[in-house]
């Protein structure tokens, strides 16, 4: 009531301001009149000081844009004329040619400056004097660039005395006359500054004065006219006040009435005053009306809200419908009713019962058609039926009392979409009022919301469903497009250097073109000269023809020959490994004299042969690294390695050396040494061994030293020097020693072997690890060989290549080759190759080495004893940080290795507490790294996480992984899978269910892996297990069944089909042979399958021990005893039949003695085809050994072949191969090779990949 008075007298005060009095001024035109007179002394005192503040204003902005920046501009110039003074005069004083570089840059970068600087005052300087004053310093500028330019180019020419001589005589003087012209600008533009600033101020003061003034006057007048509006209106408040005052002791009844006798405005207000009262009083009966409105709409929107808010997590129709009948029962005071579901079935439409309420058991009806009475009706028409006053023969509500009649009856549809979705009905003893009504239809929307969504999810997890099942088909044709993709990439390449060749051809003939048409009109007036001319013509372009096609002819034979030369040298080096595998291994069985009937001095000549191959071996492998540089397929892997790794590898490898030769041999690291290096290891040790052999075998007596150290004029870069006291070199043969197969004493007479391609292989390794190698020898006194390399790898600028990428074909070829021989100590001859393979090459280095720089580094330099150890093995360097950091964040210590070969060393050095593994890896596979340690007894119980792109999850865990993550994954994933790794590892006892309905099998297999590391839960079958598995987690379980034990698979199906159990390791022990359709079912459970024979129970207590993850010293002897002996490296091999697959009968010969002193049943085939018909006839082969290069069929299609065949998928096949070029791997695996061995086959390397490989 008080709120709606305070709206109504605001509106008294505006009819007031329209009243008319006829005996004095309206009080209106007292406001207006006093008000106008001071809003516009206002506007005009704002006005003066606008105008005079923008004038000031402007003024300090020209002070600042204008004279200011020009001061300033003045000074930049002046300071950047004096650095590049100081830096010529540097320049004329530096001795040093690299420092001298360095200047010039430092002079070209000022001299920009200063040519910036004039520019810019040449540009602001606008009136006349000022022009005058930047004309005279360009001048002067100019005079001054000049002489430095001069400078510069006589220190270029080695004329330094000129250069001094000219400074002396004139660039003094210019130089100083520039510096006057500067500064005389400078005073120049202060001057005007300092006028600039008086004048600002002198403007300043009068906007203070002329501001004082009008504002004392405009307070005055402001007084006088505040004391004439009070005056005149202070007579009539007495009688407002008391008018006010009444009216407010009349309450909210309004009921006080005032006589009204005056005619200005103070008699408008009593007149006003009477009408509030008359409408104070209408709109208390309005708000009452509203009032009532709001709190009907309250408990609609209350009662909506509840019953959505019950409805919103339900996931089933049949748990909405009851509760959406409950609900709407208990708000309107329905005492029965029923929820029908709308279903589809064919061309008919059925409603189908999903919820009641109170309806008597007799009375309920399951489902109904539609157009079948009430229901079915409402929901053919889609119109609500509502029935009053309804017979009593009709549905009574009961109770424990008695029954009451019904007298209201309600049918309402629920339809979305203009479509019935479902119908419900409700009964009630007593009429529903129009509100309750209202409620029905709102109510109807949130049941029509939540039927069309679970239906809507329901359909969502069926397309889940078949989507998941379309995504597995097209992630296998994702994978063949790839491939094809791949292929088309490459086309697309060549046709694009193609392409662009046949452009710039194209606008070589156009400009051609063009300058023969201009000859025309010119030619046309001499007809005679243009015949001439014209045959010249024709003679040039015949010789230029000719000589693009002798061109096209020179680069065809330069590709063909380093594609022949390449071919050759793989060739080759099968031809030469091939006997010299033969070789090898006979020796070294002979070398081991097992037998023990050789004597002493045939097993000296045995040795003897062994090392003599060794030494072949050796030459043929550094032919073959020599190749790979010339031909550019040298890797480099780069790696964080420790120099005082290094140190010990060199003491170690050349001391034995010393010590037999009687001479010296020093290793010192300078204290400022760099703890870590960043660069390739193997290629760094490869330089420094054949440095240090030559440094061995020139010398007699004396010392050998080596001495690593930075470099004082570049701290990136490491010195590392070999010093000896031998022959030393002659100065005329220094520069030959470093090129292929040249010797300093290349006679038939020398005194020392060799081949000559140690130093050459060496300077060019060196090249590719971004260094260079340097000599300083005297003869008869000694060597030094320094080899010069970057610490860490960091991105390089040479322009000379270490070798040459295949040629282009002839006619893609847009620039000739040219034969240049460099200035430097080598003589090294290069080609020219053209501009985009120039490109492409520099484009390959550089990534790889940025690739390389973003290593992050690990923790391995600061690991202790408590540490908790986190080994990742990932090519990915992005990838691996993301893991390290967040490692780190739980208390890991982080090891990092980028390829499977340096994952395997650190696991093996460091044992860490777990591993995070990729699946593919460079050098060696995951799935490699994974079985090496899984068979090695110290290492087998570390828990591995497999992270990777590849789809092959039962895999993983099969061979032993705790869990596996597919790529890509979210933070939460990965959040999750180092959230397994610590519960794992502060997890106590493992747990491990044994299920077998055989109670004495059941003891047997507590008493056989039993121990106090695992808590071992017997359950009697299926169904018992099945509630162990409910109440509680455990690490893997071992079920005992055959093909009978039908309940045995339903607890396999129930496992695999639980979310949480899905990734629990399964061991089948079974006393029999199964099916092979029932074999593959069993392997879609299970990990492991073990066949009940005499060594079950040791395949057994192994399997367990590798998915349990235990630690084999804390089992009991004799269970070590029994793992021992199962991973025996002799008894793995007994009895095991193997398949060797190679033409040559030499290496047959070679590897059946070999494998038969292992008591392995061998048996061989010379040709792939050979060895699938082997194979056809019998097919229990444990294990091939196949070679590739073989008549009629090569080893890549006989394994292709081989992994066609039922039965075969699995076995393992070896690759042996004479092959060592890039990529042979690869090609090897994807043809279907389990794993891959090079020739000449060390013995133990070939054992122990058989051994792996066995165990599976």
């Amino acid at each position: 009531m008080h709120g709606a008075g305070s709206r109504e007298i605001t509106g008294i005060w505006t009819r007031l301001a329209g009243g008319k009095v006829k005996r004095m001024m309206k009080i209106k035109t007292k406001l207006f009149l006093g008000f106008g007179i001071l809003m516009l002394l206002m506007f005009a005192l704002a006005g003066i000081g606008i105008n005079r503040l923008t004038t000031l204003d402007q003024s300090m902005n020209e002070i600042f844009s204008n004279r200011y920046a020009k001061v300033q501009i003045a000074s930049t110039l002046r300071n950047d004329t004096a650095t590049l003074a100081k830096y010529v005069a540097n320049l004329l004083l530096s001795e040093d040619p690299a420092a001298n570089a360095k200047i010039i840059e430092s002079i070209r970068t000022s001299s920009l400056n200063v040519n910036k600087s004039m520019e810019q005052i040449q540009n602001l300087f606008k009136g006349p004097n000022e022009q005058q004053v930047a004309l005279d310093m360009m001048k002067r500028g100019k005079q001054f660039l000049d002489y430095k330019n001069d400078v510069v180019n006589l220190i270029r020419a080695n004329k330094k005395e000129q250069a001094n001589n000219l400074r002396t005589e004139d660039g003094l003087i210019y130089q100083q006359d520039f510096m006057d012209s500067i500064a005389a600008a400078s005073q120049y533009q202060n001057d005007a500054l300092i006028q600039a600033m008086e004048s600002a101020q002198e403007e300043s003061r009068k906007t203070y004065m002329y501001t004082g003034l009008l504002t004392i006057l405009s307070l005055l007048l402001s007084v006088a006219i505040m004391f004439w509006i009070v005056l005149g209106i202070t007579r009539g408040l007495s009688m407002l006040s008391s008018i006010i005052s009444n009216f407010g002791k009349g309450g909210s009844t309004g009921s006080y009435r005032v006589a009204v006798k005056t005619t200005d405005e103070f008699g408008d207000i009593a007149r006003i005053f009477n009408t509030i009262t008359d409408d104070l009083e209408g709109k208390t009966h309005n708000e009452r009306t509203l009032s009532k409105l709001n709190a009907e709409r309250a408990w609609l929107q209350t009662n909506i809200a509840d019953v959505s808010t019950q409805l919103q997590d339900t996931q089933r129709l049949e748990e909405a419908s009851e509760k959406f009948i409950d609900a709407l029962c208990r708000i309107i005071g329905a005492q029965s009713g029923a929820m029908y579901i709308v279903e589809q079935e064919g061309n008919e439409c059925n409603m189908v019962l999903k919820g009641s309420y109170a309806i008597p058991e007799h009375h309920i009806v399951e489902q109904v058609k539609s157009g079948q009475g009430l229901l079915g009706q409402a929901v053919k028409d889609g119109q609500p039926i509502t029935l009053s006053n309804v017979s009593p023969d009709y549905i009574k509500i009961s109770s424990a009392f008695g029954t009451i009649p019904t007298v209201t009856l309600a049918v309402r549809p629920v339809t979305h979409a203009d479509q019935v979705i479902g119908v419900y009905e409700i009964a009630a003893v007593k009429p529903w009022s129009e509100l309750e009504l209202q409620l029905l239809d709102h109510l109807n929307e949130v049941a029509a919301i939540t039927i069309h969504r679970i239906k809507g999810q329901l359909r969502v997890e069926e397309l889940l469903r078949i989507s998941q099942m379309l995504t597995d088909e097209l992630q296998n044709q994702s994978m063949e497009l790839l491939s094809q993709q791949e292929e088309l990439q490459a086309s697309n390449c060549k046709l694009e250097q193609q392409t662009k060749a046949l452009q710039l051809s194209e606008k070589q003939l156009q400009q051609q073109q063009r300058d023969l048409e201009h000859s025309n009109d010119e030619l046309r007036k001499k007809t005679t000269l243009l015949e001439e001319q014209i045959q010249e013509t024709e003679e040039i372009n015949r010789q230029i023809e000719h000589a693009r096609d002798t061109l096209e002819k020179q680069a065809r034979e330069l590709a063909f020959s380093s594609k022949y030369k390449s071919e050759f040298m793989a060739n080759m080096s099968h031809e030469l490994r091939t006997p010299l595998n033969s070789l090898l291994i006979l020796s070294q069985l002979l070398k081991e004299n097992k037998d023990g009937n050789l004597s002493e001095k045939q097993v000296e000549y045995a040795e003897t042969i062994l090392s003599s191959g060794t030494d072949l071996l050796r030459l043929i492998d550094e032919v073959l690294d020599l190749a790979k540089v010339e031909a550019g397929h040298m890797d480099i892997q780069y790696d964080n390695i420790l120099v005082s790794d290094l140190k010990e590898n060199l003491m170690k490898a050349f001391m034995p050396v010393s010590t037999k030769k009687d001479v010296e041999f020093y290793f010192e690291v300078d204290k400022q040494t760099p703890k870590h290096m960043y660069t390739d290891s193997m290629r760094l040790l490869q330089i420094l061994k054949n440095l240090l052999s030559n440094a061995f075998k020139f010398t007699s007596k004396g010392s050998v030293s080596v001495h690593i150290a930075p470099v004082e004029k570049d701290a990136s870069m490491l010195a590392f020097s070999v010093t000896d006291t031998g022959i030393g070199i002659p100065t005329e043969k220094r520069r030959m020693i470093f090129e292929a197969f040249q010797q300093a004493d290349g006679t038939t007479s020398r005194k020392y072997g060799g081949t000559g391609l140690g130093l050459s292989i060496s300077k060019q390794l060196a090249n590719l690890l971004g260094g260079t190698i340097e000599l300083d020898s005297t003869e008869g006194i000694g060597s030094q060989f320094t080899l010069y390399v970057p610490h860490h790898a960091k991105q390089s600028h040479e322009t000379v290549e270490t070798g040459y990428r295949e040629v282009a074909a002839a006619s893609e070829l847009e620039a000739f080759f040219t034969e240049s021989r460099q200035d430097s100590p080598d003589h090294v001859i290069t080609l020219s190759m053209p501009l985009p393979v120039q490109e492409q090459l520099r484009s390959d280095k550089k990534e790889q080495i940025q690739t390389a720089n973003m290593l992050p580094l690990d923790d391995r330099d600061s690991i202790s004893g408590d540490d908790r150890i986190l080994l990742l093995v990932e090519d990915d360097t992005h990838f691996v940080s993301i893991l390290a950091d967040m490692a780190r964040e739980r208390g890991f210590k982080v090891l990092i290795a980028l390829d499977g070969d340096s994952g395997l060393r650190l696991a093996k050095q460091y044992k860490p507490d777990a591993i995070l593994l990729d699946i593919q890896l460079p050098i060696i596979d995951g799935w490699s790294i994974l079985v090496q340690l899984k068979n090695d007894t110290e290492m087998r119980h570390i828990p591995i996480h497999v992270i990777s792109v590849v789809d092959e999850v039962q895999q993983g865990l099969a061979m032993g992984a705790i869990a596996y993550l597919q790529k890509p994954s979210g933070k939460d994933r990965l959040e999750e899978a180092f959230a397994q790794i610590e519960a794992f590892l502060e997890k106590g006892p493992r747990k491990l269910l044994i299920v077998s309905k055989d109670s004495v099998q059941r003891h047997n297999m507590m008493e056989l892996i039993g121990h106090d590391d695992v808590h071992i839960v017997a359950a009697d079958g299926g169904q018992e297990a099945w509630q162990c598995l409910q109440q509680e987690s455990f690490d893997c379980m071992v079920i005992d069944m055959g093909p009978e034990d039908l309940k045995e698979f339903e607890l396999l199906d129930q496992i695999k089909s639980a979310a949480e159990l899905r990734g629990l390791p399964i061991v089948i022990y079974t006393h029999q042979v199964w099916e092979q359709k029932e074999k593959l079912r069993l392997k879609k459970y299970a990990e492991s399958i073990i066949i009940k024979d005499v060594r079950s129970p040791e395949r057994l207590l192994d399997e367990t021990s590798l998915f349990l993850h235990r630690v084999e010293d804390n089992l009991p002897e004799e269970k070590r005893q029994i793992l021992r002996k199962l991973h025996s490296k002799e008894e793995i091999f007994t009895g095991k039949k193997v398949l060797i697959v190679d033409d040559d009968i030499r290496n047959v010969f070679a590897l059946s003695n070999l494998l038969e002193g292992y008591d392995m049943i061998v048996n061989f085939a010379e040709t792939g085809k050979q060895a699938l018909d082997r194979l056809s006839a019998e097919s229990d082969y444990d294990i091939v050994l196949m070679d590739i290069m073989m008549p009629e069929m090569d080893g890549y299609e006989a394994m292709r072949q081989i992994r066609k065949q039922p039965g075969f998928e699995l076995l393992p096949i070896i690759a042996l191969t004479a092959k060592a070029m890039k990529d042979d791997r690869e090609k090897c695996i994807q043809a279907g090779a389990s794993d891959y061995i090079t020739k000449p086959i060390h013995t133990e390397q070939l054992l122990s990949l058989i051994r792996v490989w066995l165990c599976q």
